[in-house]
């Protein structure tokens, strides 16, 4: 609610402020974002609570998510004091964000397809927007294959939805799970493999991918950073509490752990020819989808499950708005290339991109690397071995496209080379974002690596 309330706040601000006093909306979704983390936090010291008639939870989970989210999003919002500040567009995009991060904080907590789909859309539809704020060529085309991607999807849902309605009566998840375990295997089937799918669009996951590199390198750089990260949080754990309410008649763990390895691997084999470094990180982004689906696949099979999701969406959500931010703080530098001698000119900027890239491999002491030491050991404790095994491969073989863009940085180069300093906007909002991303990452990986092993 307080999201909800703040986008329309600035978006009637906007309407009437000059363009030279726009920084005001920035500053009214600064203190919306607060206003939510009051809430957010103490969701997560209180037990459970159902509302609105069985159809919405706020749990555990639901109140990582939110926190997730409002860090997340204000960490974009320094980045957009670089990226949009006095643009036309500005109070446009502050608005957009919070709406599509209303959506997915309904989609984390929905407990009936109904609510489900009304988080869907709400998060859904301010992205096309977001995509298309840059009014280029390319993000118009980017624009038309989010849309026509995520229309289809919304369709996908809707009749899926039916579907499962169609043959229980109801369309709760504590009614589907008493009503489906007696319904026709075949429109069961069809009717989760619809809903999944439409989930899996939000996520960037195979098959509804394609949005996302194009989406990455064509949007402004605050739109990209929000569109790969926000999203997949509600999308996952929206996904996470899908699949258990599906019966043992469906073979869901087998699907969903198929897409898991496929967005991986796909992810990473099309990152290993990317030249722009926002499309790189858009494929990376394709590729972090498969090991967050690996959580999902023994959900109610290992204990671990949720726990190494929750935190694997918190970790990824830090280290790729930091990735992110430092390709904002050289918005002139698209190419790998570009970044060569990074580290003589800004040293932090440079450790920052390092520790987030690493951080995306899974290395220590980095918090991702916790995250894919626990969602692998979740896959090996629900006895699906060959999952932990697509996760250390994958992870692997993601350790080749990093290095592209972190040899050049550090590579050593004389002093009468390019200053790349000098091309480092005066707005140094996303350099902090860079740095606190950088040095969340490390923080976290480490204080979780002494509690890990108890």
């Amino acid at each position: 609610m307080a999201l909800f309330a703040g986008s329309l706040t600035v978006l009637l601000s906007g309407s009437f402020l000059p363009r030279r006093r726009l920084w005001a909306t920035r500053a009214i979704a600064a203190v919306a974002l607060l206003v939510a983390a009051a809430p957010s936090i103490g969701a997560l010291l209180r037990g459970s609570e159902i509302a609105f008639s069985g159809s919405f939870v706020a749990d555990r989970a639901t109140g990582v998510v939110r926190v997730v989210v409002v860090v997340a999003v204000a960490l974009m919002l320094l980045v957009a004091a670089d990226d949009v500040s006095g643009s036309a567009r500005e109070a446009e995009t502050y608005a957009l964000l919070l709406l599509a991060s209303t959506g997915v904080l309904v989609m984390s907590g929905a407990r009936d397809l109904q609510v489900l789909l009304v988080g869907f859309l709400l998060a859904s539809i301010p992205a096309y927007g977001l995509v298309g704020l840059e009014r280029t060529r390319g993000a118009a085309e980017a624009a038309m294959k989010t849309y026509l991607l995520g229309a289809l999807a919304g369709i996908s849902l809707m009749l899926g939805t039916a579907l499962l309605y169609g043959v229980s009566g109801e369309t709760s998840y504590a009614a589907l799970t008493r009503e489906l375990g007696a319904s026709p295997s075949g429109v069961l089937s069809a009717g989760a493999v619809l809903v999944v799918t439409a989930l899996l669009f939000e996520a960037g996951a195979v098959p509804a991918h394609f949005w996302v590199p194009d989406a990455a390198q064509a949007a402004g750089v605050t739109a990209a950073t929000f569109l790969t990260t926000v999203p997949k949080l509600g999308a996952v754990l929206a996904l996470y509490r899908f699949v258990g309410v599906l019966p043992g008649t469906v073979a869901w763990p087998l699907l969903v752990g198929a897409l898991a390895v496929l967005t991986m691997t796909l992810g990473n084999l099309a990152a290993y020819g990317q030249t722009d470094v926002r499309r790189l990180l858009g494929w990376s982004t394709v590729s972090q989808a498969g090991y967050l689906l690996v959580p999902v696949a023994v959900a109610g099979r290992s204990p671990l499950a949720q726990s190494s999701l929750l935190f694997y969406l918190g970790a990824y959500a830090v280290t790729n708005v930091g990735a992110f931010a430092v390709a904002a703080s050289l918005p002139e530098h698209r190419g790998l290339s570009d970044y060569r001698g990074l580290a003589r000119q800004r040293p932090w900027l440079a450790g920052a991109l390092l520790v987030c890239l690493l951080g995306l491999v899974g290395t220590p002491p980095t918090a991702v690397f916790v995250g894919k030491l626990t969602t692998a050991t979740a896959a090996w404790d629900g006895d699906q071995w060959w999952l932990t095994a697509a996760v250390v491969l994958n992870s692997l073989l993601s350790l080749y496209y990093y290095l592209r863009w972190i040899v050049p940085t550090f590579a050593i180069v004389p002093r009468s080379g390019r200053d790349l300093a000098g091309v480092v906007r005066t707005g140094r909002g996303p350099v902090v974002a860079a740095l606190v991303a950088g040095a969340a990452s490390v923080v976290v990986g480490v204080a979780t690596g002494w509690v890990w092993p108890t």
